[in-house]
Formats: C-alpha cells, structure tokens, sequence
C-alpha cells in the first residue's frame, strides 16, 4: 500500500520517440502499466494528472527524416499523429498528450538550464569528442555505432546497446564508427556544459541505496546500485547539433540541450500544457510537481532506469524547487516470437496495425501483454498464446461465467434481478471470497505487481464459475422450480453481484470489458470503495441480455500474423548479406605468384568418409592431375564431370586422406558460405592462362 498520505498523484509515462509507431514491447514496459494504476486511483477517488506526450528532439528523428527523404519537421507531425491516435484508439487515459516541440516545453526546459547554470551547478569543458570530416559534423550518440564491450552486439549506438540495454557512452564502443558517411572518425575540440553527477554521489547513496532499497523493484535498485558504486561521470546536457532546444547562452552558439536532459523536463511542461489548456492559473500546475504532498511514480523500461532515477533526480534536486519521484517501477523487456522486438527490422507488433487488423480486441491485448508483463525479467509474447488467452481463459473463463447468470435471470425472471433469500454455506464461502479482493487487488496494484492484480481478477470469475457448477440452479428448477424458487433466486442473485464487482475490479485492467458489464447491468456510477460486497446490484433491477464479450480467435488469424513476421525475417536475412571485407592492399608482384590455368573436370567421385571433399581428375591441358576439393555438399560428382574450372596450378602438392592433392580449384563465397565455381564464360583452351 501507499507509503504515506498523499494529496494527489502525478503519474509519468516515458515520452515515446516520434520517429516511428508504438508497439507492444512499449505497451508492455510502461503504458498499460501506468495506465492501469491511473485508472485504479481514479476509481478510489484519489486526485490523479496522468502526463505524456511525444519527445521530438534526438538524433533518432532526424535519421528517421533522412532514411524518409522528409523534413524533421514532417517526421515528427506524422508520428506524433500516429502514436497519438493509436494511445486514444487503444484507450489509454492520458490527461494530456503533449509534444517537446511546443513552446512552452523549450521556454520550460530553457528556464530550467538557466536556473542550474546560474546557480553555478552546470559545469563548462572543453573536450575531444568524436567529428566526422566527410559530414563535416560532430556526432551525437546516435551516430556513433560500435562493438558493446558487454555483449559484443557490433551494432551497439554510442549512447545505448538495443541488443543488451547498457547505457554507454562513444568512448565505451570497441572500433567506433560513423553512421552517416564511411569517413574515418576523428577527435576534435568543443565545448561543452555538464551536469557533475560525481558531486551528487552521497546524496544519491542516502536517497536510492538507503531510502529505496525495500520499496523500490529490485531490477531498478540494482541497476541503480550498480551505476552509484562505480562511481559516477560529470554527464554533458549539451551537443552540437541543428536540430533540439536551443542552449539560452550567447556563448553557446550551434549547441542545442541534450534530449535525455530537455525528454523528462517535458513531464513537467507537459502538465503546464494541460492547465493552460484549460484556462487555469498558471501556477496550477506546481501543486503537481513542488508539493510535498503529490506522489510522483515514473513508469519507464529498464533502458531508461538511469536517467530516470540518476540523472532527472540530480536535475530535480539541484534546482531545489521540485519533489523527486516516490517510485520508478520499471519493467524489463518484452521479446516477440523468441527474438529480442527490433523496430529497424520491423520486428514487432505495431500498435497501429494491430488496432486495424483487430478492431475490437484492445481488452485482449491488454490482458495479454499484463498478465505476460516483464514485470521482474524479459518475457515473451506469442501469437499462439495471444489465441489461447482469448479463447480459453477470456472467453471460456471470464465470458462464460457472466453468460450463466445473466442467460438464466433471462430465462427463469425474464431479465428482472430476482431476491436474495437465506444463505447457505455455499453462499457464505463465496461472499467471504468476495469481500476479500478488492483490498488484494488493491495492495498489487499500489505495490506495482499488475500480473498479480490481474491474476486475482481472473480468480474472482473463476470462483464464480465454481460456485455457480457448484450450486447448479438449473438442475435445482428442473427438479422443483416451485420448491426451489428462492434457493434459485438467492443463486442467480449472488452470481449478479458478482458480475457487478467484476465490473468495478477488472476496469483497470480490462475497462472496455468492464463497461460492456456495467451497460448489462444498467450499473451507472461505480467506485472501488463499492466493491466487496453483495448488495451492487438491486432485486428487481432489469438486466439486458449477455454480449458477446470475446470472440474466438480463429487459427487463420493467427497464421497471417506469423506469415507477417516471416515475411520481415526474410527481407532482413536479404538485407543482412554484406560483401565480406577487402583484405589488405597487395603489389603487383603478390598477383603473379599464382599460376591459374583453365582445367576440365574428366572424373570425380566422393572421397570415403567425408563429408565435404570431391576427388576430382583434371586436365590442365599439360597434364592430368588429382585435386581434392571441399565441395561435396554443394556439388554431385556426376553433375561436374565437363566443367571447366580455374585452377591454381602452381600450388604445393597437400595430402588429403591419404590422397595428394596437386593444385587449387578456385570458388566464389556467397554471404550465406555457399560455393560456386569460378569459371570462363565461354569454353576456353584448357592450360590458358588466367590473368
């Protein structure tokens, strides 16, 4: 439960790059997540701001504008608009969606680097940082691509490896690389502003190791430990680029804010907009972010724990002027179909695309990818298990359960709530069971274990598919429906209420759900305080009859979501073949050692126990002669026999098995190590030289 007594709630959700769509891995690490404990505040009544909005500055957009031949500018309109609507189609309930590229965000996070600069905290240095002399052009990060010293991905980005999730910086990067020419980097002077993390090291220690080791995750304390015990680096919050907020300073000319210092200021800036969006004061906004009273809770993936807990949390304390966040429960990542979610090699689910091709299925998805959440390690989501979810725990489980009640008050009172009689011992364990969970789901959901929330909810509607076999009414009215009448009565009640307290606890997790409960119940206004109990629902109140609440999703659905990623597995494997690299320069006189001559394949048979070797009989046009080659599994040796070959005649005879092989057959190197002879075009003279 909550640590203290707060007054509101500022909940944060990470601000996506609008250089490309959202998709589940995004979902699954912080927007469902957060969207569920927002939702849980609103339903208890607590004061809740919900902030995001898109973060425009980078190198990540202008590369998605060059790789689009468009404007940054363009990019970044167009995916603001995509992500935007995607999060409102989807239904997650942001009090504001806003964009870095506002005014008031660049007035906000100016404001902010002048107030720590003039406080003298911002620390000015030259330095040597990477340039590239064809773009004539200091590289950001995100330029830089090198080899991961941690996990040797060769395609690591100087300011983060996407394959391991280290945070690094260029110099870290083994054989650093230029991404925009084929220029050879080099080091050149420029000055920079950095904020010294080194001196906040104590604060640090006392706040994260000693005042969150208990109620913080242990994947985010770790990883935070970690940073803080090999010691911390003054960071730059400036870089030299065209392109971000500019730097407030004369002196700074051609120098824009570093993103992961101007992305989380735009939290703040964010709640400026929604109150100005409203007409309000415009101080309104500092309750939510200088109060000590207001929680705040970031929600982030485990790529972004050190600027979030490290680096905003300097910035927040420096300035002095803010309160710094209560929790960051961070989750780690959500791969797809075994393999780690690539957006370059479209390797994912994109929200988008999901919300078309499965219109009404946002409630599925969000059950999916909670009750899969990489809530404390990566895990994994499947199109086979997004079926299995659907149909046989939302639909057999959850939609079967609602359907038996209802169908019967339908049948047996045609649709008008029947009372509750004398209780049994039956109905007593099922009361007793349902009195408990609103503060079980509660204490999950405010201790940020949503898999477990989720969980509960799903035991609620297995409980009540248990009691209702359990009490059978239907058997009951077949056997005396006169008799009967007010143990069936008392039955179809309980089951109601049920449904009822089904549709105040699975809101968060499941909202659509929950109102299409609610509207069945003609069940208007409903809080969290409500559930519990048995009395949600009135005898003689008119239900309306069971929709459909979960399709069953068909098995061709599933193949054609497959096929879509094999489809971007096979294009990746073509984009994948590269030319193998130049070997050293050598002279003209290295060339004319070898002596290759054109050669006539006479004979060739498999050499016994092997694999891979051929020997194969020539004729050189001097002489006839035995190689063995390494071409079995490419080559039968009835196919060859005629082909003329290029051979290296001059090379020292080797044994093989026991053969002597007298000579080299020349082969081409696919990229996916195939071989193919290198051949004249046209017949030649055998014993023509090859130069």
């Amino acid at each position: 439960m909550q640590s203290k007594n707060y007054k509101r709630n500022t909940i944060t959700a990470a601000l996506p790059y609008a250089n490309g769509p959202v998709h589940i891995g995004h979902l699954a690490g912080v927007y469902v997540p957060a969207d569920i404990y927002a939702r849980y505040l609103r339903l208890k009544g607590e004061d809740v701001l919900f902030v995001c909005g898109s973060d425009e500055h980078g190198v990540a957009v202008t590369l998605r504008a060059q790789k689009e031949g468009i404007s940054v500018q363009e990019v970044v309109d167009k995916y603001d608009g995509i992500i935007r609507k995607s999060f409102e189609d989807f239904g997650i309930t942001f009090d504001i969606y806003s964009r870095t590229s506002k005014p008031i965000h660049h007035q906000t996070a100016q404001d902010f680097f002048i107030n720590l600069n003039d406080k003298g905290i911002l620390k000015v240095k030259s330095s040597e940082q990477f340039y590239d002399p064809e773009a004539n052009s200091f590289l950001a990060d995100r330029l830089i691509q090198g080899t991961c010293p941690n996990c040797g991905n060769s395609d690591a980005y100087g300011d983060q490896c996407e394959n391991c999730g280290s945070t690094l910086s260029p110099d870290e990067l083994i054989n650093p690389r230029s991404t925009m020419s084929d220029a050879a980097l080099i080091k050149k002077g420029t000055k920079h502003w950095y904020l010294p993390l080194d001196e906040y090291e104590d604060w640090l220690k006392e706040w994260i190791l000693e005042g969150h080791q208990k109620d913080w995750k242990t994947n985010v304390y770790g990883q935070c430990k970690s940073w803080i015990d090999q010691g911390l680096l003054p960071r730059a919050v400036t870089r030299d680029l065209e392109w971000g907020i500019k730097v407030p300073l004369a002196e700074a000319e051609g120098k824009v804010l570093y993103v992961w210092f101007d992305a989380p200021i735009g939290y703040i800036s964010a709640t400026k907009d929604y109150f100005a969006q409203r007409g309000e004061s415009p101080d309104a906004w500092k309750k939510y972010w200088q109060d000590e009273e207001t929680k705040l809770v970031h929600f982030i993936g485990k790529d972004n724990i050190v600027f979030h807990c490290i680096i905003f949390p300097v910035m927040l304390h420096a300035h002095g002027e803010f309160i710094l966040p209560d929790n960051v429960p961070a989750n780690e990542f959500m791969n797809l179909e075994d393999k780690k979610i690539s957006t370059s090699r479209n390797w994912a689910v994109w929200l988008h695309e999901f919300l078309e091709e499965f219109p009404d299925k946002q409630d599925v998805l969000r059950y999916v990818l909670t009750s899969n959440a990489p809530e404390t390690k990566d895990s994994e989501f499947t199109w086979k298990d997004f079926q299995s979810k659907n149909n046989n725990e939302l639909a057999d489980n959850l939609g079967n359960f609602v359907r038996r009640p209802i169908a019967l008050t339908h049948k047996y009172y045609e649709g008008v709530v029947s009372a509750q009689g004398a209780f049994t011992a039956d109905d007593q364990e099922l009361i007793a069971q349902l009195a408990a969970f609103p503060q079980k789901i509660g204490e999950a959901i405010e201790s940020y274990r949503f898999r477990e929330g989720l969980s509960l909810v799903m035991d609620l509607a297995r409980n009540g598919n248990q009691y209702m076999q359990k009490t059978a009414p239907w058997t009951l009215y077949k056997q005396d429906a006169e008799g009967n009448a007010e143990r069936i009565a008392t039955i179809l009640n309980l089951g109601i209420q049920v449904i009822a307290n089904l549709a105040i606890l699975s809101e968060p997790f499941l909202p659509r759900t929950a109102q299409k409960l609610k509207d069945m119940l003609n069940f208007k206004e409903s809080t969290w305080a409500q559930a519990g109990g048995i009395d949600l629902i009135s005898a003689e109140q008119i239900v309306n009859a069971v929709p459909i609440l979960f399709e069953k999703i068909e098995d061709a659905q599933v193949e054609a979501q497959k096929q879509k990623l094999a489809e971007a597995e096979k294009l990746n494997a073509a984009q994948d073949i590269k030319a193998e690299p130049l070997k050293p320069e050598i002279q003209f006189d290295d060339f004319t050692k070898p002596d290759i001559r054109v050669a006539t394949i006479l004979a060739a048979e498999k050499v016994a126990k092997t694999k891979k070797l051929l020997k194969i009989t020539l004729d050189t046009g001097l002489d006839q002669r035995t190689v063995v080659s390494g071409i079995a599994e490419y080559y039968k040796p009835e196919d060859i026999i005629g082909q003329q070959v290029c051979l290296v005649a001059n090379l020292a005879p080797r044994i093989m098995k026991g053969i002597e092989s007298q000579g080299m057959i020349l082969m081409a190197e696919n990229p996916d190590k195939s071989l193919v002879f290198v051949a004249p075009a046209q017949n030649a003279t055998n014993g023509s030289v090859v130069r």
